[in-house]
């Protein structure tokens, strides 16, 4: 963790510790009675908290640079309020060092009330308003995922690598995998699919579909919205539709059992929490499938409901 203050002077975390407060800048007011606003920004939707005020904004657009769009909610939400806010703490979806410039988001705020920012990775806000200070993993999937794991003396963050190049088992992965399969029948190449006629009310022509869909500024939002679809026809018996569905569930359920082997450590009888948070896990047969893979792992490893959700952990940091 890099700490930044407003005169530009840093100070490095020590090496090899670890932090939940992410990137934080402060100006130097007292904080003992601040009010804090709390967002947890994912690609679904952006959720803000402000004393006893829940707000929901669209999500994040990834095309788009990041802190203009985290300045424009915190903005909006205390103009909508009437709060004076002096914390903001985020806890944010494929949070790259690039974009983790605290100072920088505290200036585009543009408020003087605003005397500290802290900016952290969705994983760890997820962990903290699931698990809070127990030993274990979450995995967090919407449209997309991310597992942290949180061991005696290690943290593993598994997968969130977008939907080009990871996400596996997210509303993207289902979706798309939703969408191969349509078009596998479309060509005779796969079997049918009740799916086909979900795509068909979109996109009438579906020799046409990928060309609307390319050029779809949402086009990621609406692949991912594909996975209620999944998963309601998965519930009605459609087959295509149920192998996704475990199929899904087995790969949240690889990525916490690869962080959890990352942080185990060698004390005997160790034993973890396993949360699992997101809309995706909705879906009955979805979380069936993932805790069957839980449940057969190598790892003392128990399922529990979480304490609370992102915006929980984000209030938290």
């Amino acid at each position: 963790m890099t700490a930044v203050d407003a005169r530009g002077a840093s100070a490095e975390a020590p090496a090899g510790g670890t932090s939940h407060r992410g990137v934080t800048v402060r100006e130097g007011a007292d904080s003992r009675m601040s009010t804090v606003l709390a967002i947890d920004a994912g690609q679904t939707g952006i959720k803000v908290r402000v004393r006893e005020h829940d707000i929901v904004f669209p999500g994040i657009r990834t095309g788009e640079p990041l802190l203009p769009q985290l300045a424009a909610v915190a903005r909006a939400a205390i103009e909508r309020t009437g709060a004076e806010v002096s914390v903001v703490s985020a806890g944010v979806s494929g949070l790259t060092t690039r974009e983790s410039d605290a100072a920088a988001f505290l200036a585009r705020i543009d408020d003087a009330a605003v005397h500290e920012v802290i900016l952290a990775h969705d994983s760890t806000t997820s962990f903290l308003g699931a698990l809070g200070d127990t030993r274990g993993a979450v995995v967090a999937a919407g449209t997309g995922v991310v597992t942290l794991a949180v061991g005696a003396s290690r943290v593993a963050r598994v997968d969130g690598w977008g939907y080009l190049m990871g996400d596996a088992g997210s509303g993207y992965w289902i979706g798309r995998e939703a969408l191969d399969a349509v078009m596998r029948e479309y060509d005779g190449r796969g079997p049918t699919t009740a799916l086909r006629a979900v795509a068909e009310e979109r996109w009438p022509d579906l020799s046409q579909a990928y060309i609307h869909l390319q050029s779809d500024p949402e086009r990621v939002s609406v692949v991912a919205s594909f996975a209620a679809h999944v998963a309601r026809l998965a519930t009605e018996g459609d087959a295509v539709s149920q192998n996704i569905t475990v199929r899904a569930g087995g790969e949240l359920a690889h990525s916490v059992e690869t962080a959890l082997r990352r942080v185990r450590s060698d004390e005997p009888g160790e034993h973890f929490a396993a949360c699992a948070i997101g809309g995706v896990f909705r879906s009955p047969q979805l979380r069936e499938a993932f805790a069957s893979h839980i449940a057969a792992s190598e790892f003392d490893v128990t399922l529990v409901e979480p304490l609370g959700h992102g915006i929980d952990g984000a209030a938290a940091l």
